[in-house]
């Protein structure tokens, strides 16, 4: 058995960082199990599903790393979908209701005020062929729902362990609304069904969706899924998340230069045994993925958490891992060593690339101290030893040492009071621009 597992976002907003979360763990435990990877877009939703979200959320994924091995669309199966409500209703397991919202939630507000749950009655069962036919007669559609047996359902969560739930205890579930649209549970059962899905990751909001959801599977002759159920994502306040409202879009990280292997690194080990650490490959986090490490706790999201993690990632990434997106084609290793430990994001190596090659007006704090210090520069080749064999000859010759010595070269070599050691830097400036720099010119 191939283990397959399918990310199913539905395109009404933009993926946040807790959709990245579950987006990255189906991801993880894919890879790490040798299996699939579905991206299925859970499009039903006529009015709220735009294309813009649709082509967001791939973009999104995209960055993450998150391949996926196949697309799917919810809107080109509802013949599908329609084919097989045709069947439950044939067998008696997906029936008519007549009532309002209005009538509905007045029943439920009885039901509370008589301390009862709020479950389905199932009176559209009793309905007589006269009272239905009143009701089409008044303009009414009817919703349908799918009859639960009265029994227990019982699974074991990769997550929380032993589950169940009894089918008395819960309502029958609308699968098609009043309209003829299709809420979430059909063609997501009809999909998973269809695409051989082995394992469902999801929040654990969808918990109490899990029981009727097996009882479909086995309703259509399928066979459930293991499931996993991860506690939902919070902000640091415990404030909940809103692809709607962009509440730390993927976006918006991307737009403020965060490292996709930073957010990954974040998110992969948020409620888990593991300590929060950079990794540099999402192979790397595969290889560490397994089910007894999450926790049952609210993880919740600090970006100052992904602020350490981008800055450490960053700092300790090797030439390799950053050529492609450097933007600066004649930037070579030594370049990128030299400046990495200050960067606070990639795109703030093209200003030292700027300093090491492009014109700089100087900033000179005393001219005759840097006219002196251009005079005892060396012949090139230059190297690390450079910097300190040249600054030591400069302090001999004026008695300078210390800050009165080393911040007054800074200046003039890269306008900026502090940044890369200027041993590794120096190499990178030359000499021909050392000299016009300390001299006062341009260059």
């Amino acid at each position: 058995m191939t283990v397959t597992l399918r990310f199913a976002p539905s395109p009404t907003g933009l993926l946040h960082v807790g959709n990245a979360r579950i987006a990255l763990i189906n991801w993880l435990f894919v890879r790490a199990s040798g299996g699939r990877f579905i991206l299925r877009l859970d499009d039903t939703d006529r009015e709220r599903s735009k294309p813009e979200f649709a082509e967001a959320i791939q973009r999104d994924l995209r960055w993450l790393g998150l391949a996926w091995d196949r697309l799917e669309t919810q809107s080109s199966r509802l013949e599908r979908y329609a084919a097989v409500a045709e069947a439950l209703k044939a067998s008696g397991r997906l029936y008519p209701c007549w009532e309002t919202a209005e009538e509905l939630d007045f029943k439920r507000k009885l039901q509370m005020a008589r301390g009862r749950p709020p479950v389905y009655d199932r009176s559209a069962l009793a309905l007589s062929r006269d009272d239905r036919l009143k009701y089409e007669v008044e303009g009414r559609r009817p919703h349908w729902r799918f009859k639960l047996e009265h029994e227990e359902v019982r699974w074991d969560d990769c997550v929380r362990g032993a589950s169940h739930y009894h089918g008395a205890n819960l309502s029958d579930p609308v699968l098609i609304r009043g309209d003829g649209t299709f809420l979430y549970t059909l063609p997501s059962v009809v999909d998973d069904i269809d695409f051989g899905v082995t394992h469902v990751v999801r929040g654990e909001d969808h918990v109490t969706n899990t029981a009727p959801q097996i009882q479909l599977f086995q309703a259509l002759g399928g066979t459930p899924p293991a499931f996993a159920h991860l506690p939902l994502l919070t902000g640091a306040g415990g404030e909940g998340l809103s692809k709607r409202l962009g509440s730390g879009s993927l976006g918006e990280l991307r737009e403020r230069g965060v490292e996709p292997m930073a957010l990954c690194s974040l998110l992969a080990r948020l409620g888990t045994s593991d300590a929060i650490v950079v990794s540099h490959s999402l192979d790397e986090l595969a290889a560490g993925f397994a089910w007894d490490k999450f926790a049952r706790g609210t993880p919740k999201f600090d970006p100052a958490e992904l602020e350490r993690l981008d800055a450490r990632l960053l700092h300790t990434a090797g030439f390799d891992e950053v050529r492609d997106r450097l933007d600066l084609p004649e930037a070579d290793e030594a370049f990128w060593l030299a400046i990495r430990a200050n960067l606070t994001q990639l795109s703030d190596a093209a200003q030292w690339w700027a300093i090491c090659r492009a014109e700089l007006a100087p900033v000179i704090e005393d001219a005759g101290f840097t006219m002196a210090a251009a005079a005892l520069l060396p012949p090139e080749p230059w190297d690390a030893g450079t910097w300190p064999a040249w600054t030591g000859a400069v302090g001999q010759a004026t008695g300078r040492k210390g800050k009165a010595l080393f911040h007054p070269l800074r200046l003039a070599l890269t306008g900026r009071e502090n940044g890369p050691e200027l041993k590794t830097l120096l190499p990178l400036i030359g000499r021909v621009r050392a000299e016009a720099r300390l001299s006062g010119q341009r260059a």
